[in-house]
Order: structure tokens, then C-alpha cells, then sequence
């Protein structure tokens, strides 16, 4: 379908195992539900995405986040404490290796976002489905989408659509702290040498 969904209706389409398109707070999102394999796969699929690529794990708040990956605590808590909400994306040991289907090849590691969304659409769907897979909504290798009409017409017109306007346009900042040090993997919407310097202050 191509015409704009409410977030009711996108919510309602999501737990069903459909895929939507929604905004956050750097670009435009193709989302599914987390919870079952068939809808990720179908993600991966209408991106045109290898499935041994990871894809985040979006949580409405830390609190859902833990609640997703309990074993985010000590160091990986402290870390995810000091960034999010914000631009970034987080990539930490999983070692119950939980949604190893949103893990690529290394599903003793996850990548997990918690957007800073301010009121709008983009918060209410999060919340409200609880937790999201999501991916930029571009084919494999193209343009970011800022805005819905960005979004290539094969993944609106497979979609349900939430439009939230015109966004910031640049993807999310990726730190892999899986490591002895970490590392910068996508510099993004945020600064990484910032984000780091505030991990180490929080872990010192």
C-alpha cells in the first residue's frame, strides 16, 4: 500500500509481521517486528540487504532496551547509559545471543539504538510496538531518505507509511564496544570521537 497509515494502523500492521516505514530521529526507517524471524528476513529482502549483514535492535527507552537484552549490564549498561537516547548505534556483547537473526554473522554481538525522538508519530509507533528492527528505507547502497518521498517507491508501496516530516537526513553514528578498545564503524549524525570521550569519563 502506498497511501499514509496512522500509528495506530502501522502499529496493528507491525505486530501482524508487516514491514512500515517510519521516521526517526535521523532518517527514515524500514521497520519490522523484532520478535520473529519471518518479518526481519522480509526486511532484509525488500532492502535488498545481505541477512549475514546485523541490523539494530530500536528500543523506546533504556528500560525496554535491558528489558530485550537483559545481559546489557555492568560495562555494556554503563556505556548504553552514557549515549542513548542520541544518534547513535551501539554494537555490544551478546552473549545470550538474543534476535541472533538481527545479528549477521556474529550473533555473539548487537546492534542496539535508542533514538532521541521528541513527540511526534516516529516516539509513538517505538512505543507502542515496544521494540523495532529497522534499517535505513533505501535500497542497499542508495541515498538515505530525509523525507517519506525519498523512500524508494518499492519498499512505500510494500509498506505501511508514517510520515513525520522532514529529518535530519544522516544515519546514526555506529561504535563497536565489543572489543578491547573500541572502534568507529560509520561516522554519522554525532561526533564519534564526542561519543567516546564520553564512554571513557563513564567508565573511569
Amino acid at each position: 500500500m502506498t497511501e499514509l497509515s496512522s500509528v495506530g494502523e502501522a502499529v496493528e500492521a507491525l505486530r501482524a509481521g508487516r514491514l512500515a516505514v517510519v521516521p526517526t530521529d535521523t532518517v527514515y526507517g524500514l521497520a519490522a517486528t523484532p520478535y520473529r524471524v519471518a518479518p526481519a528476513l522480509e526486511l532484509y529482502r525488500l532492502k535488498g540487504r545481505p541477512a549475514t549483514q546485523p541490523t539494530a535492535l530500536l528500543a523506546p527507552d533504556l528500560d525496554m532496551l535491558f528489558e530485550c537484552v537483559p545481559e546489557l549490564r555492568g560495562r555494556s549498561g554503563t556505556i548504553a547509559r552514557a549515549l542513548l537516547p542520541g544518534p547513535y548505534t551501539l554494537v555490544l556483547p551478546n552473549p545470550a545471543k538474543r534476535f541472533a537473526w538481527l545479528c549477521g554473522e556474529t550473533p555473539e554481538a548487537i546492534g542496539v539504538r535508542v533514538p532521541d525522538l521528541a513527540a511526534g508519530p516516529g516516539r509513538d509507533v517505538l512505543v507502542r510496538a515496544g521494540a523495532l528492527v529497522a534499517t535505513s528505507a533505501n535500497l542497499a547502497g542508495g541515498p538515505e531518505p530525509r523525507r517519506l518521498a525519498d523512500v524508494p517507491e518499492a519498499i512505500r508501496a510494500a509498506c505501511v507509511l508514517v510520515d513525520g516530516g522532514e529529518l535530519p537526513g544522516t544515519s546514526s553514528t555506529v561504535l563497536d564496544f565489543t572489543g578491547a578498545e573500541p572502534r568507529v564503524l560509520r561516522e554519522g549524525a554525532a561526533p564519534a570521537a564526542e561519543a567516546l570521550a564520553r564512554v571513557a569519563a563513564a567508565l573511569a
